[in-house]
């Protein structure tokens, strides 16, 4: 599952650990991405520590068979983390899916976790880039999932999601115990608040309050990308 941050993407993994067929691994990349970068992120130096940054053997741990044999193996992978320096071409070999949200949404939430931000943080480009990439290796447009509609309609959304990916839909994908995970990576201490206490899918939120300029001209700048995965939602 392909999405940026701040969109979702945690309350998808529980739903899919929450799966007894299911294994979960949390951002993979997180690790190799600030190595090859150099970004600042909150808690980098625990990421560092306790991640792969040898974005090589990442990709063929990603490739291999899920931990404890399970038939499912679900990643949540950022795109923001696909950056020049880490080859994509074997990406074609997973079963893709995208998770995409507004971006006045995803920057209203990440700015309350992370005071600079700039486009490519968020990885708006480099979702529609993945997505335009395995479009064309495919033939076909991935299934696309937005996460206002996940909201809204989990049921609906999240057997859509499982019928185009080849698996079953399970009702234990509606619901998951609160709290911590040994499946989550050492930085949910700084992100995954609202979802260690959440116990299933939230109702849709308001209308995030208005951007400040900065914001807004990111939100600009994302939105033809959010738009055109858009088109393809299921």
């Amino acid at each position: 599952m392909w999405s940026g941050p701040r969109n979702i993407s945690t309350a998808m993994m529980r739903s899919f650990e929450n799966r007894p067929d299911c294994a979960v691994w949390d951002e993979p990349f997180y690790a190799a991405y600030l190595a090859e970068t150099g970004i600042d992120h909150p808690m980098r130096a625990e990421v560092l520590a306790a991640g792969e940054t040898d974005w090589r053997r990442v990709r063929d741990r990603v490739l291999g068979d899920a931990p404890g044999g399970k038939p499912v193996f679900y990643q949540k992978h950022m795109t923001h983390h696909m950056v020049p320096g880490i080859d994509r071409s074997w990406i074609s070999r997973l079963s893709n899916a995208f998770l995409i949200r507004a971006p006045e949404r995803v920057l209203a939430s990440y700015a309350r976790k992370r005071a600079d931000v700039a486009l490519a943080d968020i990885g708006f480009v480099e979702q529609a880039e993945l997505f335009d990439m395995l479009a064309e290796t495919s033939g076909a447009a991935p299934p696309v999932i937005d996460a206002d509609d996940v909201l809204a309609n989990p049921r609906r959304v999240l057997g859509a999601l499982c019928r185009a990916v080849g698996i079953e839909f399970r009702e234990e994908m509606l619901s998951w115990p609160p709290g911590q995970r040994d499946s989550d990576g050492v930085w949910a201490a700084h992100w995954y608040g609202a979802v260690e206490r959440s116990q299933g899918f939230q109702d849709p939120p308001p209308p995030p309050p208005p951007l400040d300029d900065t914001l807004k001209r990111i939100a600009d700048e994302a939105r033809p990308c959010y738009e055109r995965l858009k088109a393809y939602r299921l």
